[in-house]
């Protein structure tokens, strides 16, 4: 029987636990996962994590950012054990500061943002100075989100480009959230009465959007003065 690792910290202590029931010796199930076969618990546990966070108690909200936590901490175990990837847990924490560090220059540089509201509009500079490799708006948002979750990114991105105003009034005005669901709601049955598929409707409208705002931008790059 195998002893519980002691370490400095609980979260050294996780590390240590994960590592150990990944070892030689320790949990068969463990041992044979990859990062392709834990993609479906890290959805889960994601969305168990968000219905914690939306009407759970301080327990569920613990135990499901452990669980989430996890599944962040058993991927780099799997990494540090993988010929060509060779990096763990301190490897994607070190990222991570330094790209908080990079992206909070009014925090740990001498840019001068008083606001939320300033800081929002500084993101986009920050995120590019990032990744100067990313050429368009779209870039980094990933097709699998929901597609509702989807629709808001690009509806941003395409009040960026110009393809929506930002400032347009409400279509259709909703009051608060509570209204808001009850008309999706509304939507979605109403689909559903007539034999419609609501998401698949909204998924081939948003790929539309995205095809307005590759447009907006190439003609955007077309009209930009070349560089001397």
């Amino acid at each position: 029987m195998a002893e519980i690792p002691d370490a400095p910290t609980k979260l050294d202590q996780l590390v240590e636990v994960t590592a150990l029931l990944r070892a030689p010796g320790g949990c068969p199930w463990d041992a044979e996962q990859t990062h392709a076969s834990l993609v479906q618990y890290l959805v889960e546990e994601s969305h168990e994590l968000i219905e914690a966070i939306e009407s759970g108690s301080r327990d569920e909200m613990i135990e499901e950012l452990g669980d989430v936590l996890y599944q962040v901490i058993f991927h780099a175990d799997i990494a540090a054990h993988t010929i060509g990837e060779d990096f763990d847990i301190q490897d994607v924490a070190a990222h991570m500061t330094a790209k908080m560090v990079g992206r909070h220059p009014h925090v740990f540089g001498d840019l001068d943002l008083e606001t939320a509201g300033d800081v929002e509009n500084a993101w986009d500079s920050f995120k590019a100075a990032e990744k100067p490799s990313r050429t368009s708006v779209l870039d980094g948002i990933p097709l699998g989100m929901p597609s509702l979750a989807l629709a808001d990114k690009l509806l941003g991105r395409a009040q960026k480009v110009g393809v929506l105003e930002k400032d347009a009034p409400a279509a259709i005005p909703v009051a608060n959230e509570q209204e808001l669901g009850g008309l999706l709601l509304a939507l979605v049955a109403s689909a559903k009465a007539q034999g419609l598929d609501a998401e698949r409707a909204l998924r081939s409208t948003l790929r539309d959007l995205r095809t307005e705002i590759v447009a907006a931008e190439t003609v955007s790059q077309a009209d930009s003065p070349s560089e001397p």
